[in-house]
């Protein structure tokens, strides 16, 4: 941001006037690690520009977040405001390893309970804010969009709709949405896209609707990516008319990522220490290690387990595996957690090679680190973004959601990954064999070296994007600008 753009937001913000002109932004995310995160990541962003953040959102979840934080210290930031709301006690069911549709079920009863019982205390909270504020920014998660209905009765407030997933997924599902089959007649789409068929649940697909009916609400649009990455996809979902029962409207359609830091301090360490994982890594060469992680929602079953601690023993590469099941809907409510079982004797057979971690990692930090050089991912956009912004190219083994269709842009779009398993074979075991090779393709090959030098030279011009002057930078300038504005 130049001088004089910052001079202006200032004043726009009411830092050169009366607080009554202040804007304030309201963030509303999803009580899922996936979705807590983005937003916590664009609150930084956005309380950068001077203005205050408010982050509302059960007890229970805002806690799991601050304690989740990667990459940055949340309690060194003053402009960020947690809305801590007691809820009735919920449902937290353990995740099923065994399940076929490995959408993770279990986590529904949260999102239900929250979107349902969070609409009131956060009408209370908007209207109190209006009072005190020039204008009120409220930036909503898409699956939380029932929560925010207050935004339409208050003449000072409006609303962003945040879509956590890539703008090559949004602009696919938001055409067969509208029943176009003809998705691929721009050039820019595959002709193979992966179904949507074990993706969700019937009744996930049902709350989805739930909330959908609400996005007529929206002055916009906002994604955690950036046009470098998705500059074509974010083109299409701008040129689609978005149908509401109003007739054809067009919103704006912001790309403000990526959310996470872009720089990582060499020695950043906790109040423990430096995390063991990094501390591995610092014994490690360069681009030698393959981090594996499959996210917060995947339960893998033992069968699995085991084929997967095989092969990636057989491929004789350096690996952090992280080996832990799906978070609950509490995740501070710890009994009956199953641990995974390896086979007999497996850390030891794999000591100074293979390193096995079972709690929460710094996932940025080990990203970011010089030793990895390849991260084995469900293709949760998370991770996706996380892995672009550090240069690190992935192997690609989707579970449910988004990430089947993440995984096409990853592995033949941006060509910066391998595909460990195909989405048309989900409800087959991935055997030993297939792990050693898929790592070894990605880790011990040509073809893994140009993707890793893909990986890399995209990674430096996301992070240069992100600088003064650069284009994501000025995406988010132009952003801040427009909610700022009279």
């Amino acid at each position: 941001m130049t001088n004089h753009q910052n001079q202006r937001v200032h004043a726009l913000n009411g830092q050169d006037g009366p607080k009554e002109s202040q804007v304030i932004v309201v963030m509303v995310p999803l009580p899922a690690q996936g979705h807590l995160n983005q937003l916590l990541e664009l609150s930084r962003l956005i309380q950068s520009y001077s203005i205050p953040v408010h982050l509302v959102g059960t007890t229970t979840h805002n806690t799991q977040a601050k304690l989740r934080v990667n990459g940055w210290d949340v309690r060194a930031i003053t402009n960020i405001h947690f809305h801590d709301f007691e809820i009735p006690p919920f449902a937290s069911p353990t995740p099923n390893p065994n399940a076929k549709n490995k959408f993770p079920a279990h986590l529904i009863p949260a999102f239900k309970h929250a979107s349902s019982h969070l609409r009131e205390p956060v009408s209370v909270l908007l209207r109190s804010l209006s009072s005190k504020a020039r204008k009120v920014i409220v930036i909503h998660d898409s699956l939380m969009a029932s929560v925010i209905q207050e935004v339409q009765l208050i003449s000072n407030a409006e609303s962003y709709n945040f879509h956590s997933v890539s703008a090559f997924t949004m602009c696919l599902y938001q055409r067969e949405r509208m029943g176009r089959h003809n998705i691929h007649e721009n050039g820019v789409i595959p002709e193979e896209i992966p179904t949507l068929e074990g993706c969700f649940t019937d009744e996930f697909s049902d709350f989805i609707d739930s909330q959908y009916q609400f996005h007529k609400l929206d002055s916009g649009r906002v994604y955690n990516t950036c046009r470098l990455i998705e500059g074509a996809f974010m083109d299409l979902v701008e040129k689609e008319q978005i149908e509401t029962t109003e007739g054809s409207t067009k919103k704006k359609h912001w790309a403000l990522g990526p959310f996470n830091p872009v720089i990582i301090p060499a020695e950043r360490k906790g109040s423990d220490g430096k995390h063991f994982c990094l501390e591995w890594l610092d014994k490690q060469a360069r681009n030698s290690v393959i981090y594996v992680s499959f996210g917060t929602t995947t339960a893998m079953n033992n069968e699995q387990i085991e084929q997967l601690a095989i092969g990636l023993k057989q491929s004789g590469q350096k690996f952090i595996w992280v080996l832990r099941d799906a978070d609950k809907g509490d995740v501070f409510k710890g009994e009956n957690e199953r641990k995974a079982e390896l086979p007999i004797g497996y850390e030891n057979s794999v000591d100074g090679v293979g390193l096995v971690a079972r709690d929460w990692v710094p996932q940025l930090e080990i990203l970011s680190h010089p030793a990895t050089g390849g991260f084995m991912s469900h293709c949760g956009w998370n991770s996706c973004m996380e892995s672009i912004t550090m240069g690190v190219p992935i192997a690609a083994w989707p579970m449910h959601s988004d990430q089947p269709r993440n995984a096409v842009l990853i592995t033949e779009l941006l060509k910066i990954g391998v595909t460990v398993k195909e989405w048309a074979r989900r409800d087959e075991i991935v055997t030993a064999k297939l792990v050693e090779s898929s790592v070894k393709r990605l880790m011990a090959s040509d073809e893994g070296d140009g993707m890793k030098k893909r990986a890399a030279e995209l990674g430096e011009s996301v992070r240069r994007s992100m600088a003064e002057g650069g284009a994501s930078r000025m995406e988010i300038d132009s952003f801040i600008a427009h909610i700022s504005s009279y």
